[in-house]
């Protein structure tokens, strides 16, 4: 079994119930050991909703790429289109044990990993002290580098009732 480190974000619908059962649909192929916090978050490059983000742990016996496409076939499952618009879903690969690899169509570890505070925040709670495979940087490291700004942990009371979390 490999750990790998997943990130998970909604912006669509009812946000944590997506996260949750795409948590759930991961297990048919591994194990969720581990979730962080849920964080609220402003889009990055994109327009529209806040997303709901948070960090799993994942155990499987997936390779890579076979783990890319279930990820994929998940997505498609809770109704994500493809493009950059809002989304009920979105899982990406942070961290495949300790692989570093660069293909057509995965890079990991995410390749853009270092500067989402959005990822880093939650993947901290769970892993600070986590050397970022090809980088050599612990995730507390890499986090301390970026503005936490537009990351906020959630608070579904306020969120409930229209609210921006500060």
């Amino acid at each position: 079994m490999v750990e790998v480190y997943l990130g998970l974000g909604s912006n669509l619908g009812d946000r944590k119930k997506n996260i949750a059962q795409a948590l759930e649909l991961l297990g048919e192929r591994g194990r969720v050991a581990a979730v962080s916090s849920f964080y609220e978050t402003d889009p990055v490059g994109l327009t529209g909703p806040l997303f709901l983000n948070a960090v799993g742990l994942y155990q499987t016996e997936l390779g890579p790429q076979e783990l890319l496409s279930f990820i994929k076939g998940i997505e498609a499952r809770l109704g994500r289109k493809p493009g950059p618009s809002p989304r009920p879903i979105d899982i990406d690969i942070l961290t495949y044990g300790e692989l570093a690899l660069r293909s057509g169509t995965l890079t990991i570890p995410h390749p853009r990993l270092a500067e989402r505070a959005f990822a880093l925040v939650p993947l901290a709670e769970l892993a600070p002290e986590l050397v970022v495979p090809g980088r050599g940087e612990k995730v507390s490291q890499l986090l301390a580098r970026v503005s936490r700004e537009g990351v906020r942990p959630w608070a579904p009371e306020k969120a409930m009732k229209g609210q921006r979390n500060v």
